[in-house]
């Protein structure tokens, strides 16, 4: 209760008052309801299960009963099992794109340049036979300042060089191809799959995994870039539903393609969780680990690993036609939640 406690009085301190009046208006014209009672289901849900006002709003908490929501993992769940199984003292390899690509380097699978490194010669000399690469920060998170760059577009490339050094730049690396079953539903990004694993005393395990499709013609698939999700099978590697994004849209089928996304098979499953349940094992400190894996013609490859894995995807609507969240699934993994 007292961890409850501290994580609602946590919230409230930092709570962004606007959004929380925006989920009222969101949930009252969605149920009709008074907006006093909603902000007390809210504040009751905070206290009872450690959900926020967007587990709230996003997993439709006011369409469940009381024995549906305890199934939920929500933001303070997550925090915990974050704090459980995650060793601050080894988040670096995570939060910094260099280090992690140095220490996941037999699972990259693609040329890369440390750019804070790195000299104008060597900067240059990355860009031969190149037509375009692309550029991360070195820490960040959401697809935020990843750009892909064309060669076409930067006649001066040393002003380039020293564009990119006033910024936060902190790889350039060699534009990956993806398979070419994930380019046929989309083209624009790389549909990169999140699998997620958690080690504990039998080995790596793999929770759950999404696929992640980009939509509008942004290079990254992200949902805050305005990309959808949707779960896979976790033996067969095909799309269990249809996709859904952050503004709450459910995609039957992809709308720049018109690919069918429920049905949809990923290349190379069997692969990508080998990939995955091997990456887990290097940094043993980090038992709960969110991958973001790519998809080439010759196999995945990792893109990122997160410290902190997204728990709002698990459990929207569309995916939990029993309204049952993913809390019994991480049971079966972790004692004490």
């Amino acid at each position: 209760m007292l961890g409850k406690l501290g994580y609602v009085l946590h919230c409230a301190a930092r709570m962004d008052v606007p959004e929380l009046f925006r989920t009222v208006k969101a949930v009252r014209q969605a149920t009709g309801r008074s907006s006093l009672g909603i902000l007390l289901d809210v504040a009751g849900c905070g206290f009872r299960y450690g959900a926020g006002f967007n587990d709230y709003l996003l997993c439709e908490f006011y369409n469940l009963t009381p024995e549906q929501r305890a199934t939920y993992v929500t933001r303070s769940v997550n925090n915990t099992l974050v704090q459980l199984l995650n060793d601050r003292e080894y988040y670096h390899f995570f939060d910094n794109k260099s280090e992690f690509y140095r220490k996941f380097a037999p699972y990259v699978g693609r040329e890369w340049l440390d750019f804070s490194q790195a000299s104008r010669g060597e900067f240059l000399r990355f860009w031969q036979d190149r037509e375009a690469v692309m550029v991360k920060p070195e820490d960040g998170t959401g697809g935020k300042g990843v750009e892909k760059l064309f060669r076409k577009d930067y006649p001066d490339l040393e002003e380039l060089y020293n564009t990119l050094k006033a910024g936060n730049t902190g790889v350039v690396e060699e534009v990956l191809a993806q398979h070419p079953d994930l380019d046929r539903l989309n083209p624009c990004s790389i549909n990169t799959l999140r699998i997620v694993t958690i080690l504990n005393e039998s080995g790596p395990h793999i929770v759950y995994a999404h696929i992640r499709i980009g939509n509008g013609g942004r290079p990254v698939d992200n949902l805050h870039s305005g990309g959808m999700f949707a779960p896979l099978d976790m033996d067969t590697g095909r799309v269990q539903y249809p996709g859904y994004d952050k503004d709450r849209k459910t995609y039957t089928v992809h709308p720049q393609t018109g690919v069918a996304i429920e049905g949809f098979q990923v290349p190379l499953w069997d692969e990508a969780k080998a990939l995955c349940q091997e990456a887990a094992r290097l940094v043993p400190q980090m038992r709960y680990v969110g991958w973001d894996v790519a998809v080439t013609p010759t196999g995945p490859v990792l893109v990122e690993g997160n410290n902190l894995p997204g728990y709002d995807i698990l459990q929207m609507p569309p995916h939990t036609p029993d309204k049952i969240g993913m809390l019994p699934r991480f049971r079966e993994f972790v004692d004490g939640i």
